[in-house]
């Protein structure tokens, strides 16, 4: 049975773009009698707003989505997080990471060619070198730490090329060394968007991942993490944007026109999906009831 998932985070309202992914992912799950399932990703804590939750559904439900109840909220999870993280400490592929943001800046401006990676610079390695006894005199002391994966390291010990299948791009090499020592949590948050995605699609069953291609680069980390713990691969299916008309991808950031205003402008449903079918740019000058 196909299971899939649309995982928006409650920190402002849906677009178009979030409408093409949750309609796409819906019908990968209806088409083969298949299981739609709904997560919030809400670990930002400074940024996630109750209104942008109920709005979310709201949303959803006008544009005739169906979805199985409870929703998923990482908020709720984080002992499943930690859990998972126990796993990793075991296998000793963590450290405790000090820097601030500025030291790491600072690192990187000093350095003559810092290696670049999908999210920007990598992380330089300063605390991956510390003694046992610096980091545990550093935490004793009440400074703060994020917890960063040995890349290196835990690499080595799975010794074995990793791969996925993409639907979008066939079978997939996995090279999570394009990442650096990602944080995998911090010390008020147990847990990162990498670490949570990976253990929630696990534990909810998920079996075709459904999302936007600019995202296809956080394969090669994912399926790092699920062999380090031990949890089933999905496939995956990395689809097209919605862009604008800069060919930007639309983002709550960028203020992108989202399903709302659209609706209080007078437009149906079944206008947003014409809008989003086939360039997915006609809604720019798509007229109400047209």
């Amino acid at each position: 049975m196909t299971v899939t998932r649309f995982a928006p985070s409650p920190t402002g309202l849906l677009h178009l773009g979030h409408a093409f992914a949750a309609g796409f992912a819906h019908h990968l799950a209806k088409e083969n009698g298949g299981r739609f399932l709904v997560r919030m990703e809400d670990i930002d804590s400074t940024r996630v707003r109750p209104e942008f939750e109920d709005a979310i559904f709201e949303d959803m439900a006008w544009l005739g989505l169906e979805w199985e109840k409870p929703v998923r909220r990482q908020c709720e999870h984080f002992d499943d997080y930690r859990a998972a993280l126990a796993k990793l400490e075991a296998k000793g592929l963590l450290y405790p990471c000090f820097c601030t943001r500025k030291d790491i800046q600072a690192e990187i401006t000093g350095a003559a060619n810092a290696p670049q990676g999908p999210d920007g610079p990598l992380y330089p390695g300063t605390c991956r070198a510390r003694s046992i006894a610096e980091r545990e005199e550093r935490i004793a002391s009440g400074q703060p730490y994020a917890l960063r994966l040995d890349v290196a390291k835990a690499v080595a010990s799975v010794g074995h090329p990793l791969t996925w299948k993409d639907r979008a791009n066939g079978e997939c090499l996995a090279t999570p060394e394009i990442f650096g020592d990602v944080v995998l949590a911090r010390k008020e948050t147990p847990t990162s968007y990498h670490f949570a995605v990976v253990v929630d699609d696990a534990l909810q069953g998920i079996t075709l991942v459904t999302r936007g291609e600019d995202l296809l680069p956080a394969c090669h980390l994912h399926r790092l993490l699920q062999e380090l713990l031990g949890l089933p691969v999905p496939e995956w299916h990395h689809h097209r944007l919605i862009t604008d008309e800069q060919g930007r991808r639309l983002a709550k950031r960028d203020q992108a026109r989202s399903i709302r205003s659209l609706r209080e402008a007078g437009w149906s449903a079944a206008e947003v999906w014409r809008a989003i079918g086939d360039d997915g740019l006609s809604w720019k000058t798509a007229a109400p009831n047209a």
